[in-house]
């Protein structure tokens, strides 16, 4: 039986993330969010006592970085 540390209120994200968390953080599966770490698209991870762990902040830059922003699209709906 596996017994799980302490829960964060919901209302606090964790910081870190596991592998599949981020990749599911981001849309991504973990084979992909593999693929971005290593070509530097998404940032690599901490190491605590053997364990990978990304940090949230450091994903949202990256996730930030990536191309296609909402900004420079145009809406067709828009008024001139």
């Amino acid at each position: 039986m596996k017994l799980d540390g302490p829960k964060l209120p919901p209302n606090l994200p964790p910081r870190g993330l596991s592998r599949t968390e981020a990749a599911a953080y981001v849309g991504v599966s973990a084979s992909l969010f593999d693929q971005m770490v290593g070509d530097g698209r998404m940032p690599k991870p901490k190491e605590i006592n053997g364990r990978r762990v990304w940090d949230i902040r450091r994903v949202d830059k990256a996730f930030d970085e990536l191309p296609g922003d909402d900004a420079e699209m145009t809406d067709e709906w828009a008024y001139d």
